[in-house]
């Protein structure tokens, strides 16, 4: 097996619009070693059909299905258990992988020692006539965690990387990953947030670059479920998470991690929460909203 030999895990329910693009990205990486795990989350649609395919006509590809649906993160968790090779990455089966992603990634860690190295990422969005999606542009918030290159860095001295919580614009070390016991939380919406923070607090030191490794989708039908924060129960899962990332910070003593994010969640995450609220049906929604905001750091 090659030294920089990564395994790509997949996990899909339901995305069979989106998931033969999704393979045909890792098809087209430019990186000569690397494997996919395909975990099908017990889907109703052609996603068992798409995955079971590709794990049958390429030896690249395997392919594992859930029983019954178990969430976002039971699947990247099923699929952790199966890999086999130094480097660890992810791929939400609705997003691209940019061409030269994992080969950029993984030459970064090979040179650097480090423990993972976070890459930026573009938004898909639908296009106007309906037709198709276009990627925009690397956002402020992505830039600020990413750009310029650092490696060999560390949360204190670049707490703007706090800011970057998603777990498919990232490769990592599978020792990491093993030596820490890292598993993503289950039965929850919003699975990254708190396990990215571990990750930051835990690494001896990690890399970041500018280049754009994922395109993140913004589905037309709004499935995703960064586009239901509408509703309630998703609200609720939502700033949870955003708190418990902020607790770990805290508790590591992270200080400067912990003003950039909330920082970040008062501009970025706060301001279409608050505009839900003035016209949400249920007054639970505000109440919410307004006691996540008292616990928020100055």
């Amino acid at each position: 097996m090659s030294s920089r030999a990564v395994t790509v895990i997949v996990p899909g329910f339901d995305v069979a619009a989106y998931a033969a693009e999704a393979l045909d990205s890792l098809r087209a990486q430019s990186h000569d070693h690397w494997t996919a795990v395909l975990v099908d989350d017990a889907s109703t649609d052609d996603t068992t059909r798409i995955f079971a395919d590709a794990a049958a006509t390429d030896p690249r590809f395997r392919f594992v299905r859930h029983d019954r649906q178990r969430g976002l993160g039971a699947a990247r968790n099923t699929g952790l258990t199966l890999v086999d090779t130094p480097y660890t990455a992810f791929l939400d089966a609705d997003d691209r992988m940019r061409p030269d992603a994992l080969t950029r990634l993984t030459d970064t860690l090979e040179r650097t020692g480090s423990d993972f190295v976070v890459g930026a990422y573009v938004r898909l969005r639908p296009d106007a006539e309906g037709h198709g999606y276009t990627a925009g542009d690397v956002q402020p918030w992505v830039a600020a965690a990413t750009d310029p290159t650092r490696e060999g860095t560390t949360l204190a001295a670049h707490p703007a990387a706090s800011g970057n919580i998603v777990a498919w614009s990232k490769v990592s070390r599978t020792a990491f990953w093993r030596t820490h016991d890292l598993r993503f939380p289950e039965g929850r919406y919003y699975e990254d947030q708190v396990l990215a923070q571990r990750m930051y607090t835990l690494a001896e030191t990690f890399d970041v670059m500018p280049d754009v490794v994922v395109e993140w989708r913004q589905r037309r039908d709004g499935g995703s479920i960064t586009q239901r924060l509408g509703e309630l129960d998703v609200l609720r899962d939502y700033l949870d998470a955003l708190g418990e990332g902020i607790a770990l910070l805290r508790a590591a003593g992270a200080d400067a991690a912990v003003r950039e994010r909330a920082s970040l969640i008062r501009t970025l995450d706060l301001p279409p929460l608050l505009r839900i609220g003035e016209t949400h049906a249920d007054p639970a929604y505000r109440v919410a909203l307004e006691a996540f905001v008292e616990t928020l750091p100055a």
